[in-house]
């Protein structure tokens, strides 16, 4: 065990806050240590550390720099033996259950509430044993491109993931983020062959980062959009760059983009509306964001952020691991397409378990 998990197992007997992570393609992990188990919650977008925001409410925990210690590990590559051929169980009530969800939203969209939303459910799976640095080397190991994490704090529980999605990038004023929609299991074709459903759902996020970022920036561009394979799905990416006006500009641009088109829907606000009325479930920090705020904690550089949205995540409770998955909704979708969409998202976690 390394100096990095010996501090995880001493945070975690003494109930203390912590977040271990690896940045997308990075050969290093960091680990920040608060040294008090007090829950902070950001007050304004220029402060250092590193934020764990909800999807909905306005108090954004985080750590705060000066309260926590930094460890920098360098990542030593291991192959974990684990089949591919984890075979997912039906929970036919889910199924009924979210296709009747689905079935509420596309007549919602039909109506004209709103042209798209995104719908999502959470599932336990139990847990026969649950070493937390086995499964986070295991997240490091099978999704290399990906944002993971460990995230606890005692007021708010356990929080694991590898999410592919950036929210937003930020280097003093210059800005990226994506637009990541559309689903497809994983196949080895150099060709990826996307439906109109998919293509139309993409266009949607797409053109809403852009419409929320127009005032607020200088300068921007916007890529042709290509397929991406993370983890064992592949999805539709664009690129997304700009110049940001102002420093205050920071927390209008969150303000404005979270939560993002592509885990809510649009317009954002009926979206989320239909979303908070009909899911029949908390998702607390799913499909929130979370990250580096003002600083990059591998160097010490300043004036830099880096966040991410809070997909393809679980909670750990005891011997159980709640996961989190949905799927964007249009006026095209298929009910039983969209539950065996969140079916494939969840073997992402699955997997690692």
């Amino acid at each position: 065990m390394t100096d990095l998990f010996i501090k995880v197992k001493t945070h975690q007997e003494q109930q203390l806050p912590f977040v271990l992570y690896a940045k997308p393609n990075s050969d290093k992990m960091v680990g920040l240590f608060q040294k008090n188990d007090h829950l902070y919650f950001l007050e304004d977008f220029a402060t250092k550390g590193f934020v764990f925001a909800p999807f909905d409410g306005d108090l954004m925990p985080y750590i705060p720099q000066k309260e926590c210690d930094v460890y920098v590990e360098k990542i030593v590559q291991k192959d974990y033996l684990i089949t591919n051929n984890i075979s997912p169980e039906i929970d036919q009530t889910a199924k009924i259950v979210f296709e009747n969800l689905v079935k509420r939203g596309v007549e919602a969209i039909v109506k004209g509430a709103f042209e798209k939303v995104v719908l999502s459910r959470k599932e336990e799976v139990l847990l026969r044993q649950f070493d937390l640095e086995t499964v986070f080397k295991q997240l490091i190991a099978f999704y290399p491109t990906a944002f993971k994490y460990c995230f606890f704090h005692p007021k708010i529980g356990m929080w694991m993931g590898a999410t592919p999605e950036q929210f937003l990038k930020i280097n003093q004023k210059s800005l990226q983020t994506v637009a990541l929609a559309g689903t497809q299991i994983g196949t080895k074709a150099e060709n990826i062959i996307w439906h109109e459903k998919e293509i139309n759902e993409q266009r949607l996020v797409t053109e809403f980062i852009t419409t929320s970022l127009q005032n607020k920036v200088s300068e921007l561009t916007v890529s042709s959009p290509y397929s991406v394979k993370a983890g064992n799905l592949w999805h539709i990416k664009t690129d997304i760059s700009a110049t940001i006006k102002s420093k205050k500009a920071k927390g209008e641009i969150v303000t404005a983009l979270h939560p993002t088109s592509a885990v809510c829907g649009l317009p954002k606000e009926s979206a989320k509306a239909f979303i908070l009325k009909n899911e029949s479930y908390d998702r607390e920090y799913y499909s929130g964001f979370l990250g580096e705020l003002n600083i990059d904690f591998a160097t010490f550089r300043t004036e830099q952020s880096d966040l991410f949205v809070n997909l393809r995540c679980m909670k750990i409770i005891g011997d159980t691991a709640q996961i989190f998955m949905g799927c964007g909704i249009t006026k095209d979708s298929v009910p039983a397409d969209e539950f065996m969409e969140t079916v494939n998202k969840s073997m992402t976690m699955r997997k690692v378990l």
